[in-house]
């Protein structure tokens, strides 16, 4: 085990008082950038973006092997991280707000657990003998998922070096926990299928399995090139975000439905969109999907795949007849 540090303390209780602005669509149409942090090198690409708890704090994982840290609530620019000898991606905040997770790509492929104060490593979580393609922090607790090239989705606990429990599935690139921390989603691209486990019994087959062959691309043969899976907060969404032409899948949650595509405006340039984990040889950098639900579960805030812009897309909006959700803002 790493030496270093005793873990931070719990994190404090969440806030409870403070006026929320209801979020509408008249409101996202005002949104607009505020601060704009420019990298050291031009040729420098964030791969990955995480926000603590109390969204106060953002990292970024880089593809020059750093981690940058800001004040989402100042506005500011805090520190630099460096991971020269292992590199780093998919950076995530644990439930305290001075530490993350996130996963090497040089050397090897463990995952490092890592305060952010000091810059000392808590924890080494050893495993996996190919890249790791998705790390998923629980909801709930100090457990947190990884999924990997190796066809090997692991189930971790921050307190334990060792994993938990181990599922040994085809191409398990991405992973989500919905919100009440008690079902797993998992997604196979090989297999074009999305599996759903209850983590109370993790050693039982999955008790839902949706088939996402019919929602691939019309004359496509290849394996679907999906970037990032999530639940949305209600638990009645489940958004699969792709680097598809056609934009990305909205589900229902229990069936498997396709409630509607979320078109992109243009076709996906690939110099702007990140390589998905399915992506051999990668086209592009590295990347963790680029797609987010609000808070409400209403809202999917993703890129447009051509430009600089952001999209916007509202889930109770209007549906075109090609079941196409429309966008309210870019």
């Amino acid at each position: 085990m790493a030496q270093g540090p005793s873990p931070p303390p719990p994190p404090p209780p969440p806030p409870t008082n403070g006026d929320k602005t209801q979020m509408t669509s008249d409101i996202i149409g005002t949104l607009r950038p505020t601060k704009l942090f420019k990298l050291s090198k031009p040729d420098t690409y964030v791969t990955s973006l995480d926000f603590d708890d109390e969204g106060q704090l953002l990292i970024a994982a880089c593809s020059d092997s750093s981690l940058q840290l800001y004040s989402a609530r100042d506005g500011t620019h805090q520190k630099t991280l460096l991971s020269q000898k292992y590199g780093c991606h998919l950076a995530r905040f644990s439930h305290h707000s001075q530490s993350v997770i996130y996963a090497s790509t040089k050397v090897d492929d463990t995952i490092r657990y890592l305060s952010t104060h000091d810059n000392n490593y808590l924890r080494y979580f050893k495993g996996h003998s190919a890249a790791v393609t998705d790390l998923v922090p629980c909801p709930r607790d100090d457990t947190f998922l990884s999924c990997s090239a190796d066809n090997t989705l692991r189930l971790w606990n921050l307190k334990s070096q060792y994993p938990q429990a181990r599922l040994n599935l085809a191409t398990p690139y991405l992973a989500a926990f919905d919100p009440s921390a008690t079902v797993i989603a998992a997604a196979s691209a090989s297999t074009s299928s999305i599996l759903l486990y209850d983590l109370r019994n993790w050693d039982k087959p999955p008790f839902a399995t949706f088939d996402m062959q019919p929602y691939d691309p019309p004359g496509s043969n290849n394996i679907p090139e999906w970037t990032k899976l999530e639940f949305s907060n209600d638990g009645k969404s489940l958004l699969v975000t792709t680097n598809h032409g056609q934009g990305h899948l909205l589900l229902d949650a229990y069936n498997g439905e396709l409630k509607a595509h979320l078109p992109r405006p243009y076709q996906p340039t690939w110099g702007i969109l990140r390589s998905a984990p399915s992506a051999t040889p990668a086209k592009s950098p590295l990347g963790q999907g680029d797609t987010s639900f609000s808070a409400d579960g209403r809202y999917v805030i993703g890129g447009s795949g051509a430009d600089r812009d952001a999209v916007v897309w509202d889930t109770q909006g209007h549906v075109s007849k090609e079941g196409k959700r429309e966008q309210i803002q870019r």
